[in-house]
């Protein structure tokens, strides 16, 4: 098994979210464009998410080259990027690329949710080098994360049937990314109360 690399966390940051802000200044760009390619007329969303699908692998590429490690949560994003946007592309219908959040914090719910069935918390797999704490503390957050990506699920869903294409990419390049920090960052209670001291674990 390859051994994890670090990289510079601002080059790692770029990697993971330059090809959201690539896909939202292009959209900005080309939204108002139409073009005529083989005969069949595609806005610019169709477009610029036909450019979105292989950034995304080139720069998911890059980043396991760099640190010799993905985690399951992006090969998962990057296998549902290319399926959703690809059949967008492909069919000429922007519906199923605007289905792809939902189906990702379908995804990552359910294996949360699976696993609190089981008594297990699958947060903690992927969490625990950065965040130690005790079990009961895992099974809390990893209760709120599950409900809080089911909640994300059903308002993206909300949200690109009822408003506008704008209106979800906006909501898609800032409100999704903030909701996250904003859970993240509420959750301070639950990580100092029921934190360990990783030296005497290791003891």
């Amino acid at each position: 098994m390859s051994e994890k690399t670090k990289i510079n966390p601002l080059l790692k940051m770029g990697l993971e979210l330059g090809p959201i802000v690539a896909f939202f200044v292009a959209y900005l760009k080309l939204r108002e464009e139409t073009f005529l390619i083989g005969g069949t007329e595609y806005e610019g969303f169709i477009l610029v998410t036909a450019g979105f699908v292989p950034l995304m692998i080139l720069s998911t590429g890059i980043l396991w080259r760099l640190t010799g490690h993905l985690s399951k949560m992006q090969v998962a994003t990057l296998v549902l990027v290319v399926i959703f946007g690809g059949l967008s592309v492909w069919l000429n219908d922007d519906r199923f690329f605007k289905m792809k959040p939902t189906m990702i914090y379908l995804l990552f719910g359910g294996a949360l949710g699976v696993g609190l069935m089981r008594g297990q918390s699958y947060l903690r797999y992927v969490m625990e080098e950065m965040v130690p704490m005790t079990h009961e503390g895992w099974m809390i957050l990893t209760k709120r994360l599950t409900a809080f990506f089911l909640g994300l699920a059903v308002l993206n869903e909300v949200i690109w049937r009822t408003q506008s294409t704008d209106t979800w990419v906006y909501f898609k390049t800032f409100g999704l990314t903030a909701a996250v920090f904003v859970f993240f960052m509420t959750q301070g209670g639950v990580l100092q109360k029921y934190a360990t001291d990783e030296e005497h674990d290791d003891a």
